[in-house]
């Protein structure tokens, strides 16, 4: 792991550790298409759209999504090098001995 690297992990998880913006990572990154609409995710909470705003906010800066706004709206979609590479890191190898 290189010197950085636990660094940009923390703030991933971190910013994950929070309920809605877990569930709004999962709303974008299972998306078909790829990319989905603030005007589309807003209504799933019972949240302000300053709030849902922020929370996309500290998910942009972990780097775990980005957005273009197209008019009025912004789209959203998951960055799948960040992605992967948490998946890379809770994964680990099984052992002859582990058992699941």
């Amino acid at each position: 792991m290189s010197k950085h690297e636990p660094e940009e992990l923390a703030k991933a998880f971190k910013a994950l550790g929070d309920p809605v913006r877990l569930r709004l990572l999962s709303m974008i990154a299972s998306r078909e298409g790829g990319e989905v609409c603030v005007c589309e995710m807003t209504p799933a909470f019972d949240l302000s759209q300053p709030t849902i705003s922020h929370h996309l906010k500290l998910l942009r800066q972990a780097g775990l999504i980005d957005c273009e706004r197209r008019g009025t709206w912004v789209y959203y979609w998951a960055l799948p090098d960040a992605l992967e590479q948490l998946a890379a890191f809770l994964t680990t190898p099984r052992t002859a001995g582990a058992t699941a």
